[in-house]
């Protein structure tokens, strides 16, 4: 599937939001789905559910990457672990992902206006909640450009996958 496609007249606002965090993203996970259950998103918790010393973040990279692939245009994810990093490597292993870790905002905008994100990686270690909420809020909030040039680049990262 080719991601050229006319987004010059695109705006909406995705509704349907997957979550996931390991135990070092757990705490923020959960305010994060407060904060965003109150913004009228809806977000489904892909785990871990529990605080869990021994999880795994690969297996929450999986369980978001997957349901976000299947309408990568109006779904969206966001993973939680330590560094964000190995949520990143493990969602950007998925046909149609394109995980980014941010930040901060500048990034998240970026990421999303050029890049067509659709799953953001946070850094529990590194961000408190107040940034994460801000790189949140404005990587949902920033619509992709839909230039040529953007559209082009996105279509060989797509050949690559394929």
């Amino acid at each position: 599937m080719g991601l050229l496609r006319d987004f010059s007249k695109t705006s909406f606002k995705i509704m349907l939001i997957f979550i996931g965090a390991d135990h070092r993203g757990f705490k923020l996970k959960e305010s994060l789905k407060e904060f965003l259950t109150k913004k009228g998103y809806s977000v489904v918790d892909k785990g871990n559910k529990i605080y869990e010393e021994t999880d795994d973040y690969p297996d929450f990279a999986a369980a978001v990457a997957q349901e976000v692939a299947q309408d990568s245009f109006n779904r969206r994810g966001i993973l939680i672990c330590g560094s964000g990093t190995g949520m990143s490597i493990a969602a950007n292993k998925f046909s149609e992902i394109r995980a980014v870790v941010a930040f901060n905002a500048d990034q998240a905008f970026v990421s999303r206006r050029d890049l067509d994100t659709n799953v953001l990686a946070l850094g529990a270690d590194f961000l408190d909640e107040e940034q994460a909420k801000k790189i949140l809020s404005v990587w949902l909030q920033t619509d992709f450009s839909g230039e040529e040039r953007h559209q082009r680049r996105l279509q060989k990262i797509s050949e690559i996958e394929n």
